[in-house]
């Protein structure tokens, strides 16, 4: 993970606690709507790609702290999004996923919508702070593709924009239903009597 310093000092708990809020995630991004359903679907197998590689360096990272269940959770969240990307591959009949230029995407800045922030991790986060992250990456996918369907000026894109608006949405109730069955952590949960010590 290329920022391990935002998973491990405690300080930063209260960044992460409010990037774990669904109600503090990051705004949609200004929109470039691809031309054509290839360009368009290219750019949502990216996002998905994405939110693969940032789950998977969250696991990295708690394993790495010795926070087995957390690990576990992303590691569960990257197996999702990877089945979503071989969807996509499998519905444009793709074996590699095509090349997307640099400043082409639907979305500014340097995150996809489904990507949780780089930052947002604690190395002593509970699974009830792991699903916040997903379900506010959901919520803002699924406001993503919305907005792209109504900026959309190609029918076929707009269709496939509502397709995917309709999958996020899928996935923002299972999220919710799943964090539902997570008990939410006492207030003092990023309290470490013996905090991890780093040689500068």
């Amino acid at each position: 993970m290329n920022q391990t310093k935002d998973t491990t000092e405690p300080q930063n708990q209260a960044a992460s606690a409010s990037a774990a809020q669904p109600g503090t995630s990051r705004a949609t991004p200004t929109l470039n709507v691809p031309p054509t359903l290839e360009a368009f679907m290219a750019q949502a197998l990216a996002m998905e790609n994405e939110a693969v590689d940032r789950y998977t360096d969250f696991a990295d990272a708690m394993e790495t702290h010795n926070n087995p269940e957390v690990a576990a959770m992303f590691r569960t969240m990257a197996g999702y999004e990877a089945k979503h990307a071989q969807q996509i591959m499998q519905e444009m009949g793709w074996t590699q996923a095509p090349a997307v230029a640099l400043g082409s995407m639907a979305w500014t800045g340097f995150d996809a919508p489904e990507a949780a922030p780089s930052d947002a991790v604690h190395y002593l986060m509970r699974p009830w702070h792991a699903l916040q992250l997903a379900l506010a990456a959901e919520q803002r996918a699924e406001a993503f593709f919305g907005a792209l369907a109504d900026a959309a000026t190609s029918d076929v894109v707009r269709k496939a924009a509502l397709e995917l608006q309709a999958e996020e949405a899928e996935h923002v109730v299972l999220v919710q239903a799943w964090l539902s069955k997570v008990p939410r952590p006492d207030n003092d949960w990023a309290s470490d009597p013996d905090p991890p010590r780093y040689n500068e």
